[in-house]
């Protein structure tokens, strides 16, 4: 330690000296970190664009990208059978429900036991072998953790110790613990295989289970979620902006997934239907019919009263969604005011001089002298609709882990992680978007202040008229033109409901889809966020890969990846598949191409996994250490502190305790 050490620096070595209080317990804390340092880096799982597939999330996370199946054959592939083998898998993921089946077939209930704790017992030491002692202790449940323990650091062919292990799986079988042992060692091992998951956007909306993955997260060892153009869609629900929760509805109407809104957070409907029947009741609303999905079946007589309510809070919508583009000129989407540029007697609609013809012009909420103002009664909908949001308990615990475990993006082991977008120009330089009140920022601190946007929403504290505008800006980032969430040039919502034209539809891409796989913008956008190292990648989702077209995901020769889950079933004639997902281990990258989930009873009765194909993207030259990682660079900062207070010590600066 240099003599001229400042008094911040004196008062930081008083603080580390509280827990470590002498040169013995410093030089004790060094040893265990530089020995951390040298570990095998831990597995991160890279997940996308779930969209409330809750079984095809739950399962992949069992099998993490089917990195456990891949141990399993390392493990036994020559000493058991492939059935076998699948079986042992299948356990591992549903102890539980796999119990039982094998309960009521085994006749030799005691041998199968034997067999297979000494087969779990193996697995959970390989998935256990690049964590410390202290870690992997963390991860034991209770009630077996000394147990499991004592397993994992013994062997049967140690001559001397053969016996001892032998005796601890007799034991845990004639005291009748040997399902409970089953299960708390195979959630060790799912545990165990992954080392971090990462979110990157999409939870919500169109399958039904969006509420189930928050819960399972809420579980999960550790997390984080880079925010989704559909996640800031709730998130600017439970805020309470207006046209936010009118898009939710509309597509939970849409897909007919009513699961989420009326039995997961409460949200009365009734009311909307009641509306629904009373204005729409003799409008066929064709256009409105909901789009089945996950087998769902509907009699004619809900289908018709579902497309009513999806017509009636889509009108509320264009109107709300116009009143806050009014509001907010600056965002330059005044544009997307439909209902004014419909001429309600020829039933067309005009644009800039060009008249489009419509399927429909039945609209009689719609005053065409105040296209944009809610009748009494849509007006009173929407004050209800509007407070069994805000009141939901269950959604706001929800809302709040998204705002507690993420961000519009985060940088992790080289790795630059978000879910849609960075605003570019077009010669694909960083491109500056106004924020509020003249602000101005591009790239990270354009990702940071979005951010703090969101947050500010949810902040008492926060001042007024910011709060205000915080609220309204979710739904730019939903339909912005420069919003990192969506970046296209328009959402033609209106236009696939009401016009013949479908040349209307499109939605010209922004920039960075268009200039993604030029891997001179891809290391500028690196550069900007201070991403450094020579295998440094962006990682993001959003848009589905089109394989069935011959689409790749990885771009920019290596730079990109492109890893959009493609879970829900409404992708999957489009893109052939059911998306990708990315692991991350010690040895490099493995881009994992999943085929569709058929259900967890499949997987349990009939060891059915979901097909897959892992693709090598990156090998490392060496087997990569924690060292390596972030987590490494905290390491040897926090050595280098332990260094200086032992300099402190030994010069007398300061004194050590007991």
């Amino acid at each position: 330690m240099n003599t001229d050490t400042t008094n911040r620096d004196m008062h930081y070595l008083q603080l580390l000296s509280n827990s470590f209080p002498n040169i013995a317990a410093a030089s004790t804390e060094i040893i265990n970190l530089e020995a951390i340092m040298n570990l095998p880096k831990g597995t991160e799982h890279f997940l996308a664009d779930l969209h409330g597939e809750s079984a095809a999330f739950q399962h992949v996370l069992k099998n993490a990208s089917g990195n456990i199946r891949r141990k399993v054959s390392e493990l036994f592939k020559g000493d058991i059978r492939e059935a076998e083998r699948r079986e042992l898998c299948t356990l591992i993921y549903y102890p539980e429900q796999k119990l039982e089946l094998i309960k009521a077939n085994e006749e030799d209930l005691d041998d199968w036991y034997h067999i297979t704790i000494h087969r779990l017992v193996a697995v959970c030491r390989d998935v256990s072998s690049k964590y410390t002692r202290s870690k992997v202790r963390k991860s034991l449940p209770e009630e077996f953790g000394y147990i499991i323990e004592e397993l994992l650091h013994e062997r049967t062919d140690d001559i001397d110790k053969a016996a001892y292990v032998s005796v601890i799986v007799d034991t845990i079988i004639s005291t009748g613990r040997a399902d409970d042992f089953i299960v708390a060692i195979c959630n060790v091992i799912q545990r165990l295989a992954i080392d971090q998951l990462h979110i990157l956007g999409d939870i919500y909306d169109r399958g039904p289970g969006a509420h189930i993955i928050l819960d399972t997260l809420r579980q999960y060892h550790s997390w984080d979620i880079q925010w989704g153009n559909h996640d800031i869609l709730w998130m600017g629900a439970c805020a309470g902006n207006n046209a936010c929760i009118c898009n939710v509805l509309r597509l939970c109407l849409r897909y007919a997934n009513l699961t989420t809104i009326e039995e997961a957070y409460g949200i009365n409907l009734v009311p909307l239907a009641t509306f629904a029947m009373e204005v729409y009741g003799d409008d066929p609303c064709e256009e409105f019919i909901p789009r089945l999905l996950n087998g769902n079946t509907m009699d004619d007589k809900y289908q018709r009263l579902t497309a009513q309510m999806h017509k009636a809070i889509s009108v509320i919508q264009l109107k709300k969604e116009a009143q806050i583009f009014h509001r907010r000129p600056e965002w330059q989407m005044e544009n997307r005011c439909v209902l004014e540029h419909i001429d309600y007697q020829r039933g067309v609609y005009v644009v800039d001089g060009q008249e489009y013809e419509m399927k429909s012009c039945h609209f009689p909420t719609v005053d065409p002298d105040n296209p944009n103002e809610l009748t009494p009664e849509e007006h009173q909908l929407m004050e209800r609709l509007h407070h069994s949001f805000r009141v939901s308990e269950k959604l706001r615990k929800h809302i709040k882990m998204l705002l507690s475990h993420g961000c519009m993006y985060t940088i992790c082991n080289q790795n630059l992680l978000f879910h849609a977008a960075i605003p570019l120009n077009d010669d694909g330089s960083l491109k500056e978007v106004e924020l509020y009140k003249g602000e101005r920022y591009s790239g990270k601190d354009l990702m940071h202040n979005i951010g703090m946007m969101v947050r500010a929403a949810f902040e008492n504290d926060t001042e007024q008229e910011r709060r205000l505008y915080a609220r309204d800006y979710f739904l730019y980032l939903w339909s912005g033109k420069d919003s990192p969430l969506f970046n296209k040039s328009k959402m033609a919502t209106f236009e696939r409901y009401f016009l013949k034209d479908k040349s209307t539809y499109k939605e010209e891409k922004g920039n960075y889809f268009l200039l993604r796989d030029n891997e001179e913008v891809c290391d500028r956008i690196l550069d900007a966020f201070g991403v450094k190292g020579q295998n440094r990648h962006i990682i993001n989702g959003h848009v589905p890969v089109h394989v069935a077209k011959g689409e790749n995901p990885i771009k920019a020769n290596g730079k990109l990846m492109v890893i959009d889950g493609g879970f829900s079933e409404a992708y999957h004639n489009e893109t052939g598949i059911a998306g990708y997902t990315l692991v991350y281990h010690s040895r490099g990258f493995q881009l994992v191409q999943h085929e569709p989930f058929t259900s967890a009873q499949d997987a349990i009765q009939r060891g059915l996994d979901i097909k897959s194909t892992t693709q090598l993207v990156e090998l490392s030259a060496h087997r990569m250490r924690v060292a390596d990682t972030d987590k490494g660079d905290e390491l040897r900062a926090q050595i280098e502190d332990l260094r200086q207070l032992l300099y402190a010590y030994r010069h007398g600066i300061l004194k050590e305790r007991k």
